[in-house]
């Protein structure tokens, strides 16, 4: 067969081929997706954009690990069957990620190919994929040999599913204990349908059940049973903690327990996971006011915003304290939220939430804002402009301004915790409690999901050592025979009871 012909920069399509959206008019008033999947005709051309550079800087820049040109060049070659294999042996979610992720700062940040032109278009492409699999049923069920280990996921979120699909792959018994009465965390809760539709949550959740993961909601730990009770009295083996940082952050500002003052968190799973927007088809009331002013400018802020003009609200705004250049939102999101007719205000932070003299909200007091010098987080730090306070009305205020650990865990486990009150873990993922392991932003604090999935899968392989599993060290072959890796077939694992 004859060699391929190398591509260079100036031999493939020069442009990155767009994906097609709802028009800002009409999708304001709906919650279908707003950005189209690319068809096949898309995806080819796209695919033959990837240089396939031997020193692959887009899977060092993945969380996970994906191979990404060979993934890609199963699409150029037309078998998205092996493209999705490719994806799978790595991340079970591809769907998922394809929509969520921040490729731009991390695959599609380093892409050579984005040195001179657009970067490969890699997370379009592995939604391409994923929704092909999704189509046509394919699951990646390798042949698994149960080894007779118990392990208990606690949280079903990113991490949690990650962390899941590994062990379960290694021939453990896999039980992920979801507080809520859907599986998928706050892929569930906390993106909306417009960004995530329910039905590619569920159906990758079904891959998992397809390789044995059982999922037990409506199951609160640390309130029904600990920690430690699942380690002794229940007889897991290990557990993995995965919980998130769900616990929503308030500014302490004169107003904040007024009626209409609310989070984004609390706004967003009334909307998605309780349906509130099917209101009153559904039992779950979503009251709104009718000029709704959001509180930051993430991820979670442009979502609640987005979701207040589709429920209804006449008039949304945007307060945040530094400039567009700082917003850490997704750059799309934010231009989404922009045709949509969400208004900014930039370098503007709130001083107080004004009442109306009935327990509401009739406004709010803000300050105009400058930037200075960087702070720890490297952005410039904003400055008040003296003698610059106004007021602007609004009748519903949203907070999305982060989160914190949710204190139930660490309220009932001896668990050590940091100083923030996330779960202190060492470089493996281990607690200060022998068998527990945690990952995700429980630990590190709210951050992506490929990230928190990359933490599962990365919890998931020191738990495989704590267990005596095969298989664990990093770059071992995902072709393992019966879960042992071929350097290790001349040795057998006994267990003692």
């Amino acid at each position: 067969m004859a060699a391929k012909k190398k591509k260079t920069i100036r031999t493939i399509p020069q442009q990155r081929t767009a994906a097609r959206e709802q028009e800002a008019a009409a999708r304001v008033k709906n919650f279908a997706e707003v950005t189209f999947a690319y068809d096949a005709k898309a995806a080819l051309v796209e695919s033959e954009r990837c240089l396939m550079c031997p020193d692959q800087p887009c899977v060092r820049g993945c969380p996970v690990g994906i191979d990404i040109p060979r993934f890609i060049d199963a699409i150029a070659q037309k078998n998205l069957r092996a493209a999705y294999d490719v994806i799978a042996e790595t991340n079970l979610l591809p769907a998922v990620c394809g929509r969520v992720c921040p490729q731009e700062t991390q695959c599609e940040g380093v892409c050579t190919v984005g040195d001179t032109l657009e970067p490969v278009a890699i997370g379009r492409l592995e939604r391409y994929v994923g929704d092909n699999a999704i189509e046509n049923g394919w699951v990646n069920n390798p042949y698994i040999e149960p080894n007779g280990m118990r392990v208990g996921i606690v949280g079903s979120g990113p991490a949690g599913m990650a962390c899941a699909a590994d062990l379960a792959k290694a021939g453990c018994e896999v039980t992920v204990f979801e507080a809520f009465h859907q599986p998928g965390g706050v892929l569930r809760y906390g993106i909306p349908d417009f960004r995530l539709p329910n039905a590619v949550i569920d159906a990758e959740i079904d891959n998992l059940r397809k390789i044995g993961v059982r999922f037990e909601c409506n199951t609160l730990v640390g309130r029904l049973f600990t920690i430690a009770q699942m380690r002794d009295e229940m007889g897991f083996d290990a557990v993995f903690i995965g919980t998130g940082a769900g616990y929503p952050s308030m500014l302490g500002i004169p107003g904040d327990s007024l009626n209409g003052v609310l989070s984004a968190n609390e706004l967003l799973t009334r909307c998605n996971l309780m349906r509130a927007k099917d209101f009153p088809n559904v039992d779950t009331p979503m009251p709104l006011g009718r000029r709704v002013a959001v509180i930051g400018a993430g991820n979670t802020a442009m979502d609640a915003m987005r979701v207040c003009l589709r429920l209804g609200a006449e008039k949304v705004t945007c307060v945040y304290r530094r400039s567009r250049t700082e917003a850490p939102a997704r750059v799309e999101e934010v231009h989404h939220a922009e045709e949509e007719g969400v208004e900014f205000h930039w370098l503007t932070a709130p001083v107080a939430v004004l009442d109306d003299g009935q327990g509401g909200v009739r406004g709010m007091r803000c300050v105009r804002m400058e930037l200075g010098e960087p702070d720890s987080s490297g952005r410039r730090r904003p400055v008040p402009v003296p003698g610059s306070e106004f007021d602007f009305d609004c009748d519903q205020v949203v907070y999305a301004i982060g989160t914190n650990a949710n204190p139930i865990i660490g309220q009932t486990a001896k668990l050590k915790l940091d100083k923030r009150g996330y779960i202190a873990t060492d470089d493996d993922f281990a607690t200060s409690m022998a068998g527990v392991y945690a990952g995700g932003d429980i630990v590190t604090g709210a951050a992506t999901v490929i990230e928190a999935m990359g933490a599962g899968r990365r919890a998931a392989r020191s738990i495989k050592a704590y267990l005596g599993l095969g298989a664990t060290l990093p770059g071992a072959s995902p072709q393992a025979l019966f879960g042992i890796p071929p350097g290790e077939r001349n040795y057998v694992r006994v267990r003692i009871a």
